[in-house]
């Protein structure tokens, strides 16, 4: 028989066998079920990118912040070298203007600070090497509230359209003579650091005004894009009022493409977007789609040349791989991919899958520890105990059981600062390592939790806590300290002020929870006598203090002030041989306050030198006015110690004695038997 006429009879069988229609059917089977999973798994991993995609965001904000965080501590650390420098100490204290100014500058310029500036103990500026007083002032009402407070502090703010990172360090010599102020820009690190530990964009926004146009300050987006993010409509935050954490996430359409945007305010002027494209999220299962169509096309293939053995083999490592996608789109990244012994396309695709499943794997165990642990200790992060404290009230709640609670302890160790300043930060950090572990081994139960809040705090959740469990497990923490700790070849002796809070009897909520907790802890610091529980009384004092404070430079200003002439009768003769000047404030709305309410806090900021030299200036015209009336006395005025370590206080006296042409033997001046003095010495 002829070549071409058995094609023919063979084309003629094919047609009509039964193989022919096994494998026209095999194929369109094939073909359906491809399209169905290809379908499913598009659907599923479109779902749980959305589904996932606002704990993500969250998950990039948080890293922001510790980034943020971070970064101020690195830069107070920068800003207390200069405060600590012996040089620049004694030109502050000798008032040298030149020298004062040229160290601001060099030093500024060592660390990459744009704005460095000395302020006098009054928050006052006395020297700077950026911009002016008008210009920093509402920046150093704002950190000064800050500093008076916690001893130091850091904002974000806007300079001269930049945003800068702006700390606020006290110099001591050894008390508080001065603060000093450095600011840096934020640069373009800032946001490739959130992408490349979050893996989305970073957009600031800025404005000079509330009314105002946002602008681009920094962005990790294209300049097209970020100027599209920059034109949309954005919520408003009034000036002076402080930033109450993220938004909730919300979609914004640019150019046709979709993206997940996680806002934070970090000023009234700065607004930090987190970002990342939703159509982006949902491509890779696009592009798995195309290999799966194109392993489906070798499929075709293989079924018109194999038989059905060659079909079951690629539809089995087509069904391993569709499940492993699914695995890998519901967040398992632990579970190995299935076909990795093939050399195939499907053994390729396997390998690109398990690779891209063990680096999405070790960037989320990196941004969850980065997000909830303190690198230095291992414990616990702030974020992570107060999600903690939170679960547990929740647990608490929904338990059922009687008089459900929940109790917190937090702690500030003792002179931690003179550790780092005596034996440096190394030693510093070691310590704290070590308190983790003490307070690990020694003061909780199964179950609780010991965490590092950050700087030298450290706080305990006790799940099921009372007030007498609380107190119990404080009296344990304080009785860890009681033996010294063992540094390298250094042993250090080491207390701390506990505080205590418990829900529901104290806060209705973590975040209060936590609040009291700290504002115990403060008060135990200062009162010295163990731990402390929470009480309103405590809390009401401490925000009559700070308004006290706040408004007594006002009070000088003003007039409030008051000077009465207690006189001193002689017990031999009944006469009068002299007076006390003592001082009291007549506020407006309060009424006369007692000197006990603001004389030591203003001994503790330093405006106590102002207020003696209002006293000293106000008895000097009492003496005149009643050497007017025949009755010379001596006026006998209180001095603080801070007054003695002021070496121009002599001067001043001088001059107020010169100006009113008061003799110096009109004066006594007496040391207020409160104070302690710094420098006895002197």
């Amino acid at each position: 028989m002829r070549p071409i006429a058995r094609l023919g009879i063979a084309g003629a069988w094919f047609g009509r066998s039964i193989g022919a229609r096994i494998v026209t059917l095999s194929l369109g089977l094939l073909f359906a079920i491809q399209l169905a999973s290809f379908g499913a798994i598009s659907a599923s991993l479109g779902q749980h990118a959305r589904s996932v995609l606002p704990d993500q965001l969250r998950v990039g904000e948080r890293v922001l912040m510790s980034l943020l965080e971070q970064n101020a501590q690195k830069l107070t650390q920068g800003a207390g070298v200069l405060a600590g420098d012996y040089g620049f100490k004694s030109a502050v204290l000798s008032n040298d203007a030149d020298t004062i100014a040229s160290v601001l500058a060099n030093h500024g310029a060592r660390i990459g600070a744009t704005e460095t500036a000395l302020l006098g103990t009054d928050f006052a500026l006395r020297a700077s090497s950026g911009r002016g007083a008008q210009e920093l002032a509402p920046l150093v009402t704002q950190l000064a509230r800050r500093a008076v407070a916690a001893g130091d502090g850091a904002v974000i703010a806007l300079l001269g359209g930049k945003v800068h990172q702006v700390v606020l360090v006290p110099m001591k010599a050894p008390v508080t003579v001065g603060w000093v102020l450095m600011g840096f820009p934020l640069e373009t690190a800032l946001v490739a650091d959130v992408k490349s530990l979050s893996a989305h964009n970073l957009t600031l926004l800025t404005r000079a005004g509330s009314r105002a146009q946002w602008s681009v300050a920094l962005s990790s987006e294209p300049a097209d894009r970020a100027g599209a993010f920059a034109r949309a409509e954005w919520p408003r935050l009034a000036a002076g009022t402080e930033p109450a954490g993220p938004l909730p996430m919300r979609s914004v359409d640019i150019a046709g493409e979709e993206f997940g945007v996680q806002t934070r305010w970090l000023t009234p002027s700065v607004l930090a977007l987190v970002s990342t494209s939703i159509d982006e999220a949902v491509r890779p299962p696009l592009d798995l789609q195309i290999g799966l169509a194109a392993i489906t096309g070798v499929g075709f293939v293989v079924f018109l040349f194999g038989s059905l053995l060659t079909a079951k083999k690629v539809t089995t490592p087509l069904r391993q791989l569709a499940a492993a996608a699914d695995r890998l789109g519901a967040g398992d990244y632990s579970t190995p991919m299935g076909g990795l012994r093939r050399h195939d396309e499907i053994g390729h695709l396997a390998h690109a899958f398990e690779k891209m499943r063990v680096s999405v794997g070790e960037k989320q165990a990196q941004i969850l520890k980065l997000a909830y642990w303190d690198t230095l200790t291992g414990l616990p992060n702030r974020v992570q105990f107060r999600d903690a404290v939170r679960d547990a009230i929740a647990q608490a709640t929904a338990s059922g059981a009687p008089n459900p609670t929940v109790a917190v302890v937090m702690l500030d160790l003792d002179r931690f600062k003179h550790v780092n300043d005596v034996l440096g930060y190394r030693v510093g950090d070691l310590l704290l390592g070590r308190v983790g572990e003490r307070l690990s081994q020694h003061a909780v139960r199964d179950g609780d939790m010991v965490a590092r809040l950050g700087g030298d705090e450290f706080a305990v959740l006790l799940h099921r806590g009372d007030a007498a469990l609380a107190h119990s497990v404080a009296l344990r923490i304080g009785g860890a300290f009681d033996a010294p700790l063992t540094l390298e070849e250094h042993t250090v002796d080491m207390g701390a002020g506990i505080g205590m809070a418990c829900w529901p009897q104290h806060a209705l909520d973590a975040d209060t929870l936590l609040s009291r907790a700290e504002v115990a802890m403060y008060a135990a610091k200062r009162r010295s006598h163990g731990p402390l529980m929470y009480d309103a009384s405590i809390d009401a004092a401490s925000a009559l203090t700070l308004s006290l404070l706040t408004e007594l430079r006002r009070a000088v200003e003003h007039g409030e002030l008051r000077l009465y002439l207690q006189p001193k009768l002689m017990l031999d003769s009944g006469h009068v041989g002299g007076a006390e000047a003592l001082v009291r404030w007549q506020h407006p709305q309060r009424g006369l306050v007692p000197p006990m309410e603001f004389i030591p806090f203003a001994e503790q900021t330093g405006f106590i030198r102002t207020l003696t030299i209002w006293v000293f200036e106000e008895a000097a015209r009492h003496w005149l006015a009643l050497r007017a009336e025949g009755l010379p006395l001596v006026l006998s005025v209180n001095l603080s110690t801070r007054d003695l370590l002021d070496t121009d206080l002599p001067q001043k006296f001088s001059a107020l004695l010169l100006k009113h042409r008061v003799p110096a033997e009109a004066f006594c001046l007496e040391i207020t038997e409160s104070a302690i003095m710094d420098d006895p010495q002197r």
